[in-house]
């Protein structure tokens, strides 16, 4: 296995437990955790948004200090973080210092997850780096798949508070010792393949850079590029928050368990697809499809879902798109402007979604209160395409460049 090889696995393994620690652990954990602080879990849950919100805000700076320290030394320093975090969050002895404790996980989330990683993937990868990017989301998609059933098993056994515990010993035993060494690594890179003078990143640049948008064209399409994620991310979070509940208020009752446990493993299957079928095919045009495949998924949830196989296919359709979604965050900034400031794009494009992402849930809830299912669905629908239509803009963009150049811009 060779170094870069290497580099993907281990990312790999340190995003499984950045995920399955600092995300997708909650929702397991809420219950324990609203009945030991004495509050509601809606309580909560909100205290978890304004957690995303400041994690959101943040992103832009983390995002700089990505470029201009390099990804490997902000994921070592991450690791510590979290693991300083996930304890006083586990210490905290009443609500406001608990949701405090929420505030520090989402920010030190940002030095460690997909982002960061996307990161140090481009800066060390080459003309590689988007094929290495899939590959991490494809081992990625195992977190929830690990750690639901681990953070289940754990607190059915200790209090919220002492998983919180072990979790942090993970960060600190495992995620620590190879971001230090991933971060080795890149240093290691750099010094042996020097960029020319006042070419910062060229290697890395010549080989994913498309032709040269004007100034204002690549000012508007990143525009278009963080409205449309950002879009994106609302449709996800406000759906899977609310899925299980929306599928048995649709009428499928015992069964909303078993179709929203399809979402996960459609997950993982996009990013095998892709990665045997989707070479050929430029991340733009992927993230267009991805984009297109939430809409079609929520039209069949919101007119046929009361059928057992509308409800399925709905989850794979939306299980696929957000596979994809997963790997297009990283690969279409990359393709699109290049790998010079990728730290710094990626880091507007988190803060964004994850602002965005932070009211999904209550707004959709309250959408749900106000309009009925139906509607409520119908208006994520309208969003969904919103957002394929900004990145059809893009494309559009793009194919004018090429154009331009006299090249062909098919791929």
């Amino acid at each position: 296995m060779d170094a870069r090889s290497r580099a993907v696995l281990l990312l790999g393994v340190t995003q499984i437990i950045g995920y399955g620690t600092l995300y997708y652990s909650f929702g397991v954990l809420a219950g324990s955790m609203a009945q030991d602080l004495g509050v509601a879990a809606g309580w909560v849950y909100g205290a978890f948004s304004v957690a995303l919100l400041f994690g959101g805000l943040a992103s832009p700076r983390i995002g700089r200090a990505l470029d201009r320290y390099g990804a490997g030394p902000v994921m070592t320093a991450g690791s510590v973080l979290s693991a300083c975090a996930l304890v006083f969050c586990g210490l905290a002895p009443e609500r406001y210092s608990f949701a405090l404790g929420l505030v520090f996980i989402e920010i030190a989330a940002i030095f460690v997850l997909y982002e960061a990683a996307f990161a140090l993937l481009v800066q060390t990868s080459g003309p590689d780096a988007g094929r290495r990017i899939t590959h991490l989301t494809l081992i990625a998609g195992f977190a929830s798949t690990i750690f639901w059933p681990l953070t289940s098993l754990l607190v059915a056994s200790m209090s919220w508070r002492e998983v919180f515990f072990v979790f942090a010993a993970l960060h600190l035993a495992v995620c620590l010792p190879a971001h230090l060494y991933l971060s080795r690594q890149a240093a290691s890179l750099r010094r042996s393949t020097p960029a020319p003078a006042g070419a910062e990143n060229s290697r890395v640049e010549t080989a994913t850079a498309e032709p040269v948008l004007s100034e204002k064209d690549r000012s508007r399409a990143f525009a278009l590029l963080l409205f449309g994620f950002a879009l994106t991310g609302f449709v996800l979070s406000a759906v899977l928050v609310h899925m299980i509940p929306v599928l048995e208020a649709l009428g499928l009752g015992a069964m909303s368990a078993f179709v929203g446990a399809v979402f996960g493993p459609a997950q993982v299957l996009s990013r095998i697809v892709n990665m045997g079928f989707g070479r050929g095919l430029h991340p733009l045009r992927l993230a267009i499809l991805s984009s297109a495949l939430l809409p079609v998924a929520l039209m069949l949830l919101a007119f046929g879902s009361s059928w057992l196989a509308s409800a399925l296919v709905f989850s794979v359709l939306f299980g696929l798109g957000a596979g994809l979604t997963s790997i297009v965050r990283g690969t279409v900034p990359l393709a699109v402007f290049g790998a010079e400031g990728f730290g710094s794009r990626v880091g507007a494009i988190t803060s964004a979604r994850l602002i965005l992402a932070s009211i999904a849930p209550f707004a959709f809830a309250l959408a749900l209160e106000r309009l009925g299912i139906v509607a409520a669905l119908a208006g994520l629908c309208g969003l969904g395409l919103l957002s394929v239509l900004t990145l059809v803009e893009i494309e559009r963009m793009r194919q004018r460049a090429y154009r331009r150049t006299g090249l062909s811009g098919l791929s």
